[in-house]
């Protein structure tokens, strides 16, 4: 037979597996709407998620990279970033400077009419946000929607690897 403190030892144990699957079901419910909203949005919104239109949103966020860290930050091999950016490069939505630090080297910057178009997108998916919002939640869930955004925003803004 258990004594009192070997009872309180293995109800404090079960209790942290308890949250500790809790936790992970949370992760994973958030995980799978997160991403379903990001299509969503996309989708509706007219603004696909491909090569070409988050090549132009990193370059925004970023500022002038060159190709290599460019590809990196995306995740995809030396030549196929190449061979988007010269897609981007024909379509007048980026231009090739040279790196000022590497004579050798060339930075890539958003043209005018690449901001345009990242600008475009983003207002689209907006404006869909916020006619979903206005269509489909009640005051009071906008309010709980509002609170949550800053706890998206905290685990969002966490270091890579954090």
């Amino acid at each position: 037979m258990l004594s009192e403190e070997e009872r309180d030892k293995l109800a404090n144990q079960n209790q942290a597996v308890r949250a500790a699957s809790e936790v992970a079901v949370l992760a994973d419910d958030l995980r799978d709407v997160i991403g379903k909203f990001v299509r969503s949005v996309r989708g509706k919104a007219g603004t696909p998620s491909d090569a070409h239109g988050e090549t132009l949103a990193f370059l925004e966020r970023a500022g002038p990279v060159s190709i290599a860290a460019l590809a990196d930050a995306r995740g995809v091999k030396h030549q196929s970033m190449r061979l988007v950016t010269a897609r981007l490069e024909a379509e007048g939505l980026i231009d090739l400077l040279s790196d000022p630090k590497d004579k050798r080297g060339y930075l890539i910057h958003l043209t005018k009419a690449g901001l345009q178009e990242t600008a475009a997108a983003r207002r689209a998916r907006a404006q869909w946000i916020a006619e979903a919002l206005a269509t489909t939640l009640s005051v009071d869930e906008m309010k709980i929607l509002r609170q949550a955004v800053p706890l998206l925003k905290k685990i969002a803004d966490l270091p890579q690897g954090g």
